[in-house]
């Protein structure tokens, strides 16, 4: 299960075909290994080896392909930072993971300032650094449980925790999550999701082992993904659900023919329930949700394309990986119970790199605990209620988020919303919403209360909604409610 060798059995597939598409320029799947292979080979001139630490610091471009291969292919271990990061958490990073090598942008090269090791640079080294390389590299063997990756959580407290992943664990998730695939493998992909993080790096894998063929954007921007699937008439994505509110809600998007679409794949957050239909409707297509983690490499369970839908639910478990619903003392509980999800399987992470207590919190009894509420219902579908941490008690009754934010992204005038918890000295805590208005929409705090109480319990209700331009996101596109709580102390 060497994740180096992936690129390599596509070859062997499939032949030679044009595999991806950036900015102007056509690669091929042949293209891509001769460069993963001369950057491995001026790696190994750098005395880098197996189990050192490569990062690779850049927005989407065909470089951090051939970087993640390359850093592969010498038994090294890829450290992937969202480039979007500050200089702060970038060095945090570099020093946790004792980083040998940095491969970077011009660009961001500020962001490593003062760190002691060799920067190779793209656009600047890069091409005298490849330029006598050999384009054929033996690529160094490794065995199945060897860390191939070290992916650097948010987490909603403290300093980012490095997930340490095998070649098995990435793998294996690839290998299930491509098993679901049901498209045409000649048609087009777009890529949008950042190739530093959990589901991009899956979506990478998984293409490989398919064959299929994408048009890479540098990041994600509503124009530029709606004339990408124009262009070229494509048939897929895999985004995050904010990606999917910025598409329904961008003016200019009649322009786009979209008709070439059957699959909008969702992660990473949850799917606004009060967006589905009206997407579809606009855009074509279905709007598949599913569940992951990093520390899972990352998919759990997928929604498939000819499969049964149930709204509201994440899919089914993967091939080859299980969950259970756990409570207090990890026992699985019956079907329809709510609790703690748990997941088991060959994609479920070596640890938290150097966190032995922490590795130990998450990996004990045999499962992986999500700190995530869910429920499985009979058929296996798997639904999940909210974050351990994001539930708000008030007055001694649970009240979810997810549940009041499906309830503010129904009405007419929000953009966004997200729900967090306030204490409050007789309740405990009370509801607060954060709201993000569409452009050009009115309403007030008023208005948004009366309209979650004519369908919600009241003690569900908003106490208190506060409004802002947009709401914070990491650089993935998930809101942080770790910054809204800041806002109400």
């Amino acid at each position: 299960m060497n994740l180096a060798r992936l690129g390599d059995e596509s070859v062997e597939r499939f032949g030679e075909y044009t595999a991806l598409h950036f900015e102007g320029r056509d690669l091929t799947n042949v293209d891509q290994q001769r460069t993963a292979a001369r950057v491995a080979a001026a790696l190994s001139r750098m005395d880098v080896g197996p189990g050192d630490r490569v990062v690779v610091l850049l927005p989407n471009c065909p470089e951090v392909l051939a970087a993640y291969t390359g850093i592969l292919k010498t038994g090294a271990v890829i450290v992937p930072i969202v480039f979007l990061l500050s200089p702060d958490e970038v060095r945090h990073i570099l020093a946790d993971s004792a980083a040998k090598v940095v491969i970077t942008a011009p660009e961001l090269a500020a962001k490593v300032a003062g760190w002691p090791g060799p920067v190779i640079l793209i656009g600047g080294h890069w091409g005298e650094w490849l330029a006598h390389e050999s384009d054929v590299f033996a690529t160094v063997e490794r065995a199945d449980n060897d860390l191939a990756v070290i992916l650097y959580t948010a987490g909603t407290t403290g300093r980012p925790k490095g997930v340490a992943l095998s070649h098995a664990n990435l793998a294996s998730n690839a290998r299930a999550a491509a098993s679901r695939y049901e498209l045409d493998r000649e048609q087009w992909n777009l890529g949008v999701l950042p190739l530093s993080h959990s589901y991009g790096l899956v979506t990478l894998n998984a293409g490989n082992i398919l064959g299929t063929k994408s048009v890479l954007l540098r990041w994600f921007n509503p124009e530029a993904v709606l004339d990408a699937i124009a262009r070229f008439r494509v048939q897929a994505m895999s985004g995050v659900p904010t990606m999917y509110v910025y598409l329904l809600n961008y003016p200019d998007a009649d322009r786009f023919d979209t008709s070439s679409m059957r699959a909008w794949g969702s992660g990473a957050a949850p799917l606004p329930l009060e967006i589905i239909e009206p997407f579809e409707k606009k855009f074509g297509g279905r709007l598949l949700e599913g569940y992951g983690l990093t520390e899972a490499s990352p998919v759990v369970s997928t929604t498939r394309l000819s499969g049964v839908r149930k709204l509201g639910s994440v899919g089914q478990p993967l091939p080859g990986v299980e969950i259970a619903i756990l409570d207090d003392d990890d026992r699985a509980l019956p079907i329809g119970d709510t609790g703690e999800i748990g997941v088991r399987g060959p994609n479920v992470m070596l640890g938290y790199y150097g966190l032995p207590e922490e590795t130990a919190r998450a990996l004990r009894n045999g499962w992986l605990h999500t700190g995530d509420v869910g429920r499985l219902d009979a058929d296996g579908f798997l639904y999940v209620v909210e974050r351990k941490k994001d539930l708000i008690i008030r007055g001694g009754f649970n009240v979810y988020p997810r549940e009041v934010e499906d309830v503010l992204y129904a009405h007419p005038a929000v953009a966004e919303a997200a729900v967090v918890g306030v204490r409050d000295a007789l309740m405990g805590e009370e509801v607060c919403a954060f709201v993000a208005l569409k452009r050009g929409a009115a309403a007030d705090a008023a208005a948004i209360i009366g309209f979650c109480q004519a369908r919600l319990a009241k003690y569900k209700c908003p106490r208190e909604v506060r409004f802002l331009p947009s709401l914070p996101k990491n650089p993935v596109g998930k809101i942080l409610r770790k910054e809204l709580r800041a806002l109400v102390g």
